[in-house]
């Protein structure tokens, strides 16, 4: 079953961002986890999942993506302040 979702990758609090678009959320985060994906996730250790929402389609969720990697940083962080103010990884949230 496909679930798009837009999600948020962090090195740490306030380190290097990563954004990416998936429809198998807990697959790709654990890709990224065990350094599966080459790139900017794996040189800049971005692997703590910070944020991320679910979208209707695949569309809607690709679309939501290239706009957010238009932001401004302080835009990204103010969305991940929001709702985990404490950036803690949801890795555990999303896999029970």
């Amino acid at each position: 079953m496909k679930n798009p979702c837009v999600y948020i990758l962090a090195s740490r609090r306030g380190g290097a961002l990563y954004i990416g678009v998936t429809s198998d959320l807990i697959g790709r985060i654990w890709q990224h986890k065990n350094h599966v994906v080459k790139g900017h996730s794996e040189k800049y250790k971005t692997s703590q999942l910070v944020y991320f929402e679910q979208h209707l389609s695949m569309e809607d969720a690709i679309l939501r993506e290239k706009r957010m990697k238009k932001w401004n940083r302080q835009w990204k962080i103010n969305l991940i302040e929001e709702r985990n103010p404490e950036w803690l990884d949801l890795w555990g949230q999303i896999i029970t």
